[in-house]
């Protein structure tokens, strides 16, 4: 919309809105916190806006800085001891270098795509609330699908950062764990839940977990 005279022209709402580029209720929500008031009304009480009092450049307010999430998890409740180390080695990283951060924590299986921390932290990052992430290791993301989340990381701009790049202290216990996951899923699937091969297929994986970790 271009207008060739600027100097005291008045306009409706929705064309101070196309000359502002922003929707006719961000013009409403302005009036209302007094950012922007209307230069008077008609007496039909429209608004009516002064042209050349509307600048662009004035209203393109700054979008708040994004944070820094560090995320924690553990597979179960008998590893909450493990959750609060974790938590504090984040916590102490992130202050050394002098960030302002929060920390996310959950307590669910690498496997189990639908927990709170982890949809959230997600959202976070989808709607572009997030700069940097920081985890212990890649596998307390998720067990697998981790590379997915860093790809989407980065394609919004965000920086991960793993503080330990070797294997996890708990790796062979949450894998474990993992894989009976795994097992029970896909037995069910195949057999029925209530299947005798079923449950022989799991009684022999359990069997091999548990001898394994002796």
């Amino acid at each position: 919309m271009y207008y060739s005279h600027m100097s005291r022209k008045m306009v409706s709402i929705r064309e101070a809105a196309e000359f502002l580029g922003v929707a006719v209720q961000t013009l409403r929500r302005w009036e209302r916190e007094g950012r922007l008031v209307p230069a008077e009304r008609t007496p039909g009480g429209r608004r009516r806006y002064d042209l050349a009092k509307l600048r662009p450049e004035q209203f393109h307010f700054q979008k708040p800085e994004r944070r820094t999430i560090a995320y924690a998890r553990v597979s179960s409740h008998d590893q909450k001891d493990d959750l609060e180390r974790q938590k504090q080695v984040l916590e102490l990283y992130c202050a050394r270098q002098g960030w302002t951060f929060e920390v996310i924590a959950d307590l669910g299986s690498g496997m189990n795509y639908h927990k709170k921390g982890l949809k959230r932290l997600l959202d976070a990052i989808l709607q572009g609330e997030v700069g940097r992430l920081v985890i212990t290791h890649k596998d307390r993301l998720l067990r697998f699908g981790a590379e997915l989340v860093f790809a989407i990381c980065e394609a919004k701009g965000v920086e991960v950062v793993i503080l330990n790049q070797g294997e996890d202290t708990t790796f062979e216990e949450d894998l474990a764990k993992d894989v009976l996951e795994i097992i029970t899923i896909f037995s069910a699937r195949l057999y029925g839940a209530r299947s005798r091969k079923n449950q022989k297929l799991l009684d022999g994986v359990r069997a091999a977990v548990e001898a394994s970790q002796c």
